[in-house]
């Protein structure tokens, strides 16, 4: 009995592991945010968040700077997904790479992105930020006053509908 629930336990296990250490690549089509894009491949689109950071929303201060930088980086190039999970709307959360360079570090690293603290694995996206926050890079340059998070952001927009 026990051997037949570990192996339950352990093939369980193995398909949520590849699940997720699935890698897809296409090419960038659009980017709707300093965070999100939409990639094609074989005539299937999908919608990547990238992981572990968090941009200035469209109307927030930086926001369309942060979208502009990434789509600097990757509209129209061929990308590699490294997916992380699925979101709760549905969108594959992942690492993104060009030519093994790691995209959603290189966003923090140049002051376009916080480290999405909630969710961060990846210790070397604080020390990119500190780095940033240091240099004043990007969003970094701006205003304290106008240096709010995302996500307190959407939260102070929620509470104020």
């Amino acid at each position: 009995m026990k051997i037949k629930l570990l192996s339950s336990v352990l093939y369980t296990f193995v398909l949520t592991s590849a699940l997720f250490a699935e890698a897809i690549t296409g090419k960038v089509i659009s980017i709707a945010d300093g965070d999100t894009v939409t990639i094609i491949n074989n005539s299937q689109q999908t919608k990547i968040r990238l992981a572990e950071i968090d941009t200035p929303e469209k109307n927030q201060p930086y926001g369309k700077k942060a979208k502009q930088a990434l789509s600097d980086f990757i509209f129209n190039r061929e990308v590699e997904v490294e997916v992380v999970t699925i979101d709760r709307y549905g969108r594959t959360v992942g690492k993104i790479f060009l030519d093994n360079q790691n995209i959603n570090r290189e966003m923090v690293k140049a002051g376009h992105a916080w480290v999405y603290v909630k969710y961060a694995k990846d210790k070397t996206l604080f020390v990119l930020e500190k780095n940033a926050k240091e240099n004043q890079l990007g969003l970094w340059a701006l205003p304290e006053g106008e240096r709010i998070p995302p996500w307190q952001w959407r939260k102070n927009r929620r509470q104020s509908k």
